[in-house]
């Protein structure tokens, strides 16, 4: 993973992803297949998000495990996102979707080594804590995009058709994404869900 500190002609919000080879280093041409990697079945607690590093569209790999706290004060724990912000997600979870996670550890993962920092993965995050905790798998065929607000309200993100095309391209059935998205474009094979909550979503998932 090479991500520019400085560019004098462009933007550094990019992200170059390459792999060795016998000739030296080559560029990865579909990274978001490489990140996902290959699974005949999806455990609780992992679930897609649609993300974006810089302008390019990444489907990334979001692990959870939720487990009782077991040595007094609960743990958490985050690796390639925000612990500040899973903490804010967690208490929104617990105050707005009434799940009780306050004497729960709670371990979050981003696969492949990525950091990623934009909003829209909240979503993703909020549903691998959430299947982890009742230990039901989310489907394997959706993926996730969208901010979490401190009311539970999934907010707007950008770039949502680059999104949607990502997800439609590696076989996703269902992309999750903010009601009111405007320029929702019509991509064969994969159907759009606007929510406009978190609940709403977990209706969807888990009945």
């Amino acid at each position: 993973l090479l991500r520019p500190l400085k560019n004098r002609f462009g933007s550094t919000n990019e992200l170059g992803i390459y792999e060795m080879r016998g000739s030296g280093l080559a560029e990865v041409e579909d990274p978001s297949q490489v990140l996902l990697g290959r699974r005949e079945e999806r455990p609780s607690g992992v679930v897609v998000a649609a993300t974006m590093e810089g302008m390019r569209p990444l489907l990334i790999e979001v692990q959870a495990l939720v487990s009782s706290a077991v040595y007094g004060t609960p743990q958490r724990s985050s690796t390639g996102f925000d612990l500040r912000r899973l903490n804010m997600l967690l208490a929104v979870m617990e105050k707005r979707c009434g799940f009780r996670l306050g004497q729960k550890d709670v371990f979050l993962n981003l696969a492949g080594g990525l950091r990623v920092e934009e909003p829209a993965i909240d979503l993703a995050v909020v549903c691998a804590v959430l299947g982890s905790n009742a230990d039901i798998p989310v489907p394997m065929d959706a993926c996730f995009a969208g901010e979490v607000g401190l009311t539970g309200e999934i907010r707007p993100v950008t770039r949502t058709e680059q999104r949607i095309t990502e997800a439609a391209k590696l076989g996703f059935a269902r992309i999750f994404v903010p009601r009111g998205t405007k320029g929702i474009p019509a991509v064969n094979g994969i159907e759009t869900i606007q929510v406009g909550r978190v609940d709403e979503v977990l209706a969807h998932l888990f009945g």
